[in-house]
């Protein structure tokens, strides 16, 4: 059964749009690491027969794209490659744009999504979620470089994120440790910056007006889709903590328990 927290604002946004596209989330929503949320992969195949598109968004820089591809079909979703933004896609596209080469504190998994971009002589630093690289040595050598006046891009800033064993810490603690001690902010390029998204819904042809975004972070997910002008929807499952819908304001358009109870109330209420 469904929890709805919705504001006069997001029941007028949600009864007069017309609902084109559904953004969401992977890690804590379809699976957690290489277990899929109970009746995620048959929800998923219901929304995909509804006239609506649908699109993968995550801020996971643990793997590239094919690994992470690999491991959903693995988990018997139905995706393509081509249907999935990640926050490295935007990263790599931001290192592209501005001409940086960059020192890349990503896991070793993740790099084959940069190939091609030039580390040599690096002038930017750039920080995703890399536990075997945050060590002293590593960090405090971003540390100078960006004394040193270089930039710093943070792929997401998520406070923690779960793995099979419970909660651990994502990016954003180290992030705010270099912005802290160099007294700089980060340049962020993932969940939930509003280029985030609208990069996601570009090449969909919706405004994300149209859209919805289906996530269990609160602020990085929900927040920041509301924020882009989207309805978001938070499942109390993955990273979800009690209480946390009444962190964002204004509060989800739904809080509901899990990914299949999101699709069936957008397949009753929003098409």
């Amino acid at each position: 059964m469904c929890q709805c927290n919705k504001s006069a604002q997001t029941c007028n946004m949600a009864g007069r749009r017309a609902l084109k596209a559904v953004l969401i989330d992977l890690s804590g929503t379809l699976h957690i690491e290489d277990t899929a949320v109970p009746g995620a992969q048959d929800a998923l195949n219901r929304l995909r027969q509804a006239s609506v598109a649908v699109k993968f968004v995550t801020n996971t820089t643990k793997e590239s794209k094919r690994n992470l591809l690999e491991r959903l079909q693995r988990l018997n979703f139905d995706l393509q490659e081509k249907e999935i933004f990640t926050s490295l896609s935007a990263a790599r596209s931001l290192l592209e744009q501005k001409q940086h080469k960059p020192l890349l504190l990503v896991e070793d998994s993740a790099l084959e999504d940069f190939t091609g971009i030039d580390t040599s002589e690096p002038d930017a630093v750039v920080i995703g979620l890399a536990p075997d690289h945050f060590n002293y040595q590593s960090l405090n050598k971003a540390f100078r470089m960006i004394l040193d006046g270089a930039p710093l891009i943070a792929i997401h800033k998520a406070r923690y994120y779960k793995r099979k064993d419970g909660l651990a810490l994502g990016p954003g603690p180290f992030v705010t440790g270099l912005e802290y001690a160099t007294d700089c902010k980060a340049t962020v390029v993932g969940k939930p910056e509003k280029t985030f998204f609208t990069q996601a819904l570009s090449d969909l042809g919706c405004s994300p007006s149209e859209a919805v975004m289906i996530g269990d972070d609160a602020r990085d997910d929900v927040g920041g889709a509301q924020n882009a002008g989207m309805l978001g929807i938070l499942v109390k499952t993955g990273k979800y903590r009690d209480g946390d819908e009444r962190k964002i304001d204004p509060p989800p358009y739904l809080t509901c328990n899990s990914f299949p109870d999101a699709v069936e109330h957008i397949l009753r209420n929003l098409l």
